[in-house]
Protein backbone atom coordinates (compact mmCIF):
# COMPACT_ATOMS: atom_id res chain seq x y z
CA UNK A 1 0.00 0.00 0.00
CA UNK A 2 1.55 3.34 -1.13
CA UNK A 3 1.70 5.83 1.97
CA UNK A 4 0.44 9.16 1.96
CA UNK A 5 2.26 12.15 3.78
CA UNK A 6 1.16 12.75 6.75
CA UNK A 7 1.35 16.85 8.85
CA UNK A 8 0.67 16.29 12.34
CA UNK A 9 -0.05 19.58 14.64
CA UNK A 10 1.77 19.00 18.14
CA UNK A 11 0.64 20.90 21.35
CA UNK A 12 0.35 18.12 24.26
CA UNK A 13 1.69 14.91 25.33
CA UNK A 14 -1.17 13.26 23.58
CA UNK A 15 -0.10 14.58 19.94
CA UNK A 16 3.21 12.96 20.93
CA UNK A 17 2.15 9.36 21.27
CA UNK A 18 0.21 10.04 18.13
CA UNK A 19 2.77 10.87 16.19
CA UNK A 20 5.26 8.23 17.49
CA UNK A 21 2.51 5.68 16.03
CA UNK A 22 1.74 7.32 12.87
CA UNK A 23 5.54 6.74 12.35
CA UNK A 24 5.80 3.78 13.24
CA UNK A 25 2.43 2.65 11.20
CA UNK A 26 4.65 4.34 7.84
CA UNK A 27 7.76 3.01 8.56
CA UNK A 28 6.41 -0.54 8.29
CA UNK A 29 4.37 0.02 5.65
CA UNK A 30 7.12 1.45 3.74
CA UNK A 31 9.66 -1.86 4.32
CA UNK A 32 11.70 -1.13 7.26
CA UNK A 33 12.02 -3.74 9.93
CA UNK A 34 10.61 -3.92 13.15
CA UNK A 35 13.41 -2.87 14.75
CA UNK A 36 13.95 -0.03 12.24
CA UNK A 37 10.29 0.68 12.50
CA UNK A 38 10.92 1.41 16.63
CA UNK A 39 14.41 3.11 15.92
CA UNK A 40 11.82 5.72 13.75
CA UNK A 41 9.13 6.22 15.81
CA UNK A 42 11.97 6.71 18.81
CA UNK A 43 13.46 9.20 16.78
CA UNK A 44 9.80 11.29 15.92
CA UNK A 45 9.11 10.46 19.51
CA UNK A 46 12.04 12.66 20.57
CA UNK A 47 11.57 15.69 17.80
CA UNK A 48 8.11 15.96 18.93
CA UNK A 49 8.40 15.89 22.88
CA UNK A 50 10.85 19.08 21.78
CA UNK A 51 7.95 20.82 20.10
CA UNK A 52 6.14 20.49 23.36
CA UNK A 53 8.78 20.97 25.96
CA UNK A 54 10.71 23.91 24.15
CA UNK A 55 8.48 25.89 21.51
CA UNK A 56 5.10 25.17 23.10
CA UNK A 57 4.22 23.47 19.85
CA UNK A 58 4.54 23.03 16.44
CA UNK A 59 4.09 20.43 13.53
CA UNK A 60 5.85 16.65 12.06
CA UNK A 61 5.57 15.87 8.72
CA UNK A 62 5.98 12.82 7.61
CA UNK A 63 7.28 12.27 4.17
CA UNK A 64 7.38 8.78 2.38
CA UNK A 65 10.23 8.70 -0.23
CA UNK A 66 11.21 5.97 -2.91
CA UNK A 67 13.94 4.30 -0.56
CA UNK A 68 13.10 5.24 3.17
CA UNK A 69 11.37 7.99 4.76
CA UNK A 70 11.53 11.77 5.67
CA UNK A 71 10.73 13.70 9.36
CA UNK A 72 10.37 17.21 9.74
CA UNK A 73 10.03 19.23 12.24
CA UNK A 74 8.80 22.68 12.29
CA UNK A 75 8.39 25.22 14.99
CA UNK A 76 7.89 28.95 15.86
CA UNK A 77 9.59 28.84 19.71
CA UNK A 78 12.66 30.48 20.80
CA UNK A 79 14.95 28.82 18.76
CA UNK A 80 18.08 27.36 19.86
CA UNK A 81 20.98 29.74 20.89
CA UNK A 82 23.70 26.79 20.78
CA UNK A 83 23.20 24.08 18.91
CA UNK A 84 26.33 22.51 19.06
CA UNK A 85 25.69 21.73 22.75
CA UNK A 86 21.74 20.91 21.73
CA UNK A 87 23.10 18.11 19.82
CA UNK A 88 25.34 16.56 22.94
CA UNK A 89 23.62 14.08 24.74
CA UNK A 90 23.14 14.59 28.23
CA UNK A 91 22.53 18.87 27.53
CA UNK A 92 18.79 20.07 28.08
CA UNK A 93 17.50 23.14 29.23
CA UNK A 94 14.08 21.70 29.83
CA UNK A 95 15.17 19.30 33.36
CA UNK A 96 14.99 16.39 30.74
CA UNK A 97 17.51 13.78 30.06
CA UNK A 98 18.67 15.56 26.90
CA UNK A 99 18.77 12.85 24.73
CA UNK A 100 16.56 14.51 22.03
CA UNK A 101 18.51 15.87 19.32
CA UNK A 102 21.45 13.77 19.71
CA UNK A 103 19.40 10.18 20.02
CA UNK A 104 17.63 11.74 16.57
CA UNK A 105 21.23 12.60 14.89
CA UNK A 106 22.03 8.60 15.72
CA UNK A 107 19.42 7.19 14.26
CA UNK A 108 18.81 8.77 11.25
CA UNK A 109 21.08 8.78 8.34
CA UNK A 110 20.75 12.28 7.41
CA UNK A 111 19.85 14.85 9.95
CA UNK A 112 19.95 18.98 8.80
CA UNK A 113 19.18 21.53 11.49
CA UNK A 114 18.41 25.53 11.24
CA UNK A 115 17.61 27.41 13.96
CA UNK A 116 15.96 31.23 14.53
CA UNK A 117 16.37 33.03 17.40
CA UNK A 118 15.61 36.96 16.59
CA UNK A 119 12.67 38.36 17.73
CA UNK A 120 10.97 39.10 14.52
CA UNK A 121 11.94 35.54 12.88
CA UNK A 122 12.44 32.53 15.67
CA UNK A 123 11.88 28.54 15.58
CA UNK A 124 13.95 25.41 14.64
CA UNK A 125 13.78 23.50 11.58
CA UNK A 126 14.60 19.96 11.33
CA UNK A 127 14.75 17.77 8.50
CA UNK A 128 16.24 13.95 8.57
CA UNK A 129 16.29 10.79 6.56
CA UNK A 130 16.31 7.57 7.27
CA UNK A 131 16.89 4.36 4.40
CA UNK A 132 15.54 1.26 3.86
CA UNK A 133 18.79 -0.83 5.00
CA UNK A 134 19.82 -3.86 3.11
CA UNK A 135 19.53 -7.01 5.84
CA UNK A 136 22.68 -7.45 7.47
CA UNK A 137 21.74 -11.23 8.87
CA UNK A 138 21.89 -13.21 6.01
CA UNK A 139 24.54 -15.63 6.61
CA UNK A 140 27.44 -14.69 3.47
CA UNK A 141 31.05 -15.77 2.82
CA UNK A 142 33.51 -12.86 3.92
CA UNK A 143 36.84 -13.27 2.25
CA UNK A 144 38.91 -11.20 4.82
CA UNK A 145 39.42 -11.17 8.76
CA UNK A 146 40.07 -8.75 11.05
CA UNK A 147 41.62 -8.61 14.64
CA UNK A 148 41.61 -5.60 16.82
CA UNK A 149 43.56 -4.82 20.57
CA UNK A 150 43.26 -1.71 22.51
CA UNK A 151 44.55 -0.24 25.82
CA UNK A 152 44.17 2.71 27.73
CA UNK A 153 46.73 5.49 28.53
CA UNK A 154 48.99 3.39 31.67
CA UNK A 155 48.23 6.20 33.57
CA UNK A 156 44.40 6.48 33.03
CA UNK A 157 41.41 4.27 33.89
CA UNK A 158 39.50 4.97 30.98
CA UNK A 159 40.49 5.07 27.53
CA UNK A 160 39.77 7.85 24.91
CA UNK A 161 40.47 5.11 21.79
CA UNK A 162 37.91 2.98 20.45
CA UNK A 163 37.20 1.00 17.35
CA UNK A 164 34.64 -0.22 14.96
CA UNK A 165 34.52 -4.15 12.89
CA UNK A 166 30.92 -4.41 11.13
CA UNK A 167 30.20 -6.80 8.79
CA UNK A 168 27.27 -6.68 6.57
CA UNK A 169 26.44 -8.37 3.37
CA UNK A 170 28.78 -8.09 0.78
CA UNK A 171 30.61 -5.67 2.86
CA UNK A 172 32.74 -4.47 5.74
CA UNK A 173 33.29 -1.53 7.49
CA UNK A 174 36.31 -0.96 10.21
CA UNK A 175 37.57 1.97 11.97
CA UNK A 176 39.80 3.48 14.21
CA UNK A 177 38.55 6.30 16.48
CA UNK A 178 40.88 8.21 18.91
CA UNK A 179 39.12 11.10 21.53
CA UNK A 180 41.38 13.86 21.66
CA UNK A 181 43.76 13.84 24.78
CA UNK A 182 43.08 11.20 27.49
CA UNK A 183 40.96 10.42 30.29
CA UNK A 184 37.00 10.65 30.98
CA UNK A 185 36.75 13.66 28.33
CA UNK A 186 38.32 11.73 25.43
CA UNK A 187 35.84 8.30 26.52
CA UNK A 188 33.03 10.88 26.29
CA UNK A 189 33.77 12.01 22.75
CA UNK A 190 35.35 8.33 21.49
CA UNK A 191 31.98 6.78 22.16
CA UNK A 192 29.77 9.25 20.70
CA UNK A 193 31.39 9.03 17.61
CA UNK A 194 31.74 4.69 17.63
CA UNK A 195 28.10 4.83 18.64
CA UNK A 196 27.08 7.05 15.15
CA UNK A 197 29.39 5.03 13.13
CA UNK A 198 27.59 1.58 14.82
CA UNK A 199 23.78 3.12 13.70
CA UNK A 200 25.43 4.18 10.59
CA UNK A 201 27.85 1.33 9.29
CA UNK A 202 26.33 0.77 5.39
CA UNK A 203 26.22 4.31 4.34
CA UNK A 204 28.51 6.15 2.26
CA UNK A 205 31.64 7.14 3.97
CA UNK A 206 30.75 11.30 3.51
CA UNK A 207 27.50 10.31 5.49
CA UNK A 208 29.28 8.39 7.95
CA UNK A 209 32.17 11.53 8.29
CA UNK A 210 29.44 13.90 8.67
CA UNK A 211 27.29 12.75 11.21
CA UNK A 212 30.10 11.78 13.31
CA UNK A 213 31.20 15.52 13.42
CA UNK A 214 27.57 16.95 14.47
CA UNK A 215 27.79 13.78 16.68
CA UNK A 216 30.98 15.37 18.36
CA UNK A 217 29.88 18.70 18.63
CA UNK A 218 30.57 20.28 22.46
CA UNK A 219 32.45 17.32 22.84
CA UNK A 220 36.76 17.52 22.80
CA UNK A 221 36.43 15.91 19.17
CA UNK A 222 37.75 12.61 17.45
CA UNK A 223 40.09 11.96 14.90
CA UNK A 224 38.92 8.61 12.63
CA UNK A 225 39.67 6.84 9.65
CA UNK A 226 37.48 4.24 8.53
CA UNK A 227 37.89 1.25 5.65
CA UNK A 228 35.17 0.03 4.11
CA UNK A 229 35.34 -3.63 1.64
CA UNK A 230 32.74 -4.61 -0.60
CA UNK A 231 33.26 -7.62 -2.54
CA UNK A 232 31.78 -9.76 -5.46
CA UNK A 233 29.45 -12.58 -4.31
CA UNK A 234 31.66 -15.08 -5.87
CA UNK A 235 34.83 -13.20 -4.01
CA UNK A 236 36.98 -13.01 -6.74
CA UNK A 237 37.22 -9.30 -6.20
CA UNK A 238 37.71 -6.87 -3.61
CA UNK A 239 37.38 -3.13 -3.59
CA UNK A 240 38.79 -1.05 -0.43
CA UNK A 241 37.26 2.33 0.18
CA UNK A 242 39.42 4.08 2.57
CA UNK A 243 39.06 8.05 4.10
CA UNK A 244 39.99 9.72 7.69
CA UNK A 245 40.46 12.86 9.32
CA UNK A 246 43.10 13.30 11.64
CA UNK A 247 46.16 11.36 12.52
CA UNK A 248 44.85 7.70 12.55
CA UNK A 249 47.13 6.30 10.11
CA UNK A 250 46.62 3.13 7.65
CA UNK A 251 49.13 0.73 6.51
CA UNK A 252 49.59 -1.77 3.94
CA UNK A 253 51.82 -4.53 3.86
CA UNK A 254 52.42 -6.58 0.30
CA UNK A 255 52.05 -3.77 -2.30
CA UNK A 256 53.98 -3.91 -5.53
CA UNK A 257 53.00 -0.13 -6.16
CA UNK A 258 52.17 2.93 -4.26
CA UNK A 259 48.51 3.05 -3.31
CA UNK A 260 47.78 7.17 -2.59
CA UNK A 261 45.49 7.10 0.72
CA UNK A 262 44.45 11.09 1.87
CA UNK A 263 44.27 11.81 5.16
CA UNK A 264 43.32 15.44 6.24
CA UNK A 265 44.14 17.57 8.90
CA UNK A 266 41.18 17.92 11.13
CA UNK A 267 39.21 17.28 13.99
CA UNK A 268 35.70 15.83 13.85
CA UNK A 269 33.44 18.03 16.16
CA UNK A 270 35.38 21.08 16.11
CA UNK A 271 34.39 21.98 11.54
CA UNK A 272 37.05 19.29 10.06
CA UNK A 273 36.57 19.49 6.51
CA UNK A 274 35.22 17.37 4.23
CA UNK A 275 36.99 14.01 3.66
CA UNK A 276 38.87 12.59 0.44
CA UNK A 277 37.49 8.99 -0.08
CA UNK A 278 39.63 7.07 -2.28
CA UNK A 279 38.73 3.46 -3.69
CA UNK A 280 41.16 0.66 -4.56
CA UNK A 281 41.53 -2.94 -5.59
CA UNK A 282 41.85 -5.09 -2.66
CA UNK A 283 44.75 -7.62 -3.31
CA UNK A 284 45.16 -10.90 -1.04
CA UNK A 285 48.49 -10.75 -0.46
CA UNK A 286 47.63 -7.28 1.62
CA UNK A 287 48.06 -6.99 5.56
CA UNK A 288 46.26 -3.75 6.60
CA UNK A 289 47.33 -2.51 9.72
CA UNK A 290 45.04 0.44 10.91
CA UNK A 291 45.96 2.14 14.21
CA UNK A 292 45.98 5.38 16.43
CA UNK A 293 49.17 7.77 17.13
CA UNK A 294 49.36 5.94 20.31
CA UNK A 295 51.64 3.06 17.95
CA UNK A 296 54.67 3.70 17.17
CA UNK A 297 55.59 4.16 13.58
CA UNK A 298 59.16 4.45 13.71
CA UNK A 299 59.47 0.59 11.74
CA UNK A 300 58.65 -1.28 9.54
CA UNK A 301 55.51 -3.35 9.38
CA UNK A 302 57.03 -5.71 7.09
CA UNK A 303 59.58 -7.34 10.12
CA UNK A 304 56.72 -8.12 12.26
CA UNK A 305 56.41 -11.84 11.41
CA UNK A 306 52.93 -12.14 13.14
CA UNK A 307 51.25 -10.33 10.40
CA UNK A 308 51.28 -13.21 8.31
CA UNK A 309 52.46 -15.88 10.17
CA UNK A 310 49.76 -15.82 13.22
CA UNK A 311 46.20 -14.71 13.39
CA UNK A 312 45.19 -11.42 12.90
CA UNK A 313 43.89 -11.41 16.61
CA UNK A 314 47.10 -12.26 18.01
CA UNK A 315 49.15 -10.12 15.30
CA UNK A 316 47.13 -7.10 16.40
CA UNK A 317 47.61 -7.94 20.32
CA UNK A 318 51.93 -8.61 19.25
CA UNK A 319 51.61 -4.83 17.90
CA UNK A 320 50.15 -3.37 20.71
CA UNK A 321 52.87 -4.82 23.30
CA UNK A 322 55.63 -3.82 21.41
CA UNK A 323 54.68 -0.57 19.53
CA UNK A 324 52.40 1.02 22.20
CA UNK A 325 53.33 4.72 23.29
CA UNK A 326 53.98 5.19 27.05
CA UNK A 327 52.26 8.68 27.01
CA UNK A 328 48.75 7.74 25.35
CA UNK A 329 45.70 5.57 24.78
CA UNK A 330 46.73 2.89 22.18
CA UNK A 331 44.36 0.70 19.31
CA UNK A 332 45.45 -1.11 16.28
CA UNK A 333 43.14 -3.39 13.86
CA UNK A 334 45.01 -5.83 11.45
CA UNK A 335 42.81 -6.67 8.04
CA UNK A 336 44.18 -9.71 5.90
CA UNK A 337 42.50 -11.93 3.40
CA UNK A 338 41.60 -15.69 4.08
CA UNK A 339 43.55 -18.78 3.10
CA UNK A 340 46.39 -16.87 1.99
CA UNK A 341 49.37 -19.27 0.12
CA UNK A 342 51.38 -20.63 2.68
CA UNK A 343 49.84 -19.04 5.39
CA UNK A 344 49.98 -20.58 8.85
CA UNK A 345 48.75 -19.69 12.33
CA UNK A 346 50.09 -19.96 15.97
Amino acid sequence: MQQKPQHIKVTHAGDVSAARSSARAMALGIGFTAIASEEVALAVSELASNLVKHASGGTIALLPLDVGMQIESHDEGSGIKDIDQALTDGFSTAGSLGFGLGTVNRLMDEFEISSRCSRANSGTDVICRRFVREDAARPLPVPLEFGAATRAHPLMTVNGDTFVIKRFGTSALIGVIDGLGHGPHALFAAQAARMYVEDHYNQPLLSIFAGVDRACHATRGVVMSLARFDWTPDLSEVVLTFSGIGNVEMSIVGKQEPLNFIIRRGILGAGAPTPVVTEHLWRPEYVMVLHSDGISARHKWSDIPELRNASVEVAAHRILQRLARKEDDATVIVARSKSLPGQSHE
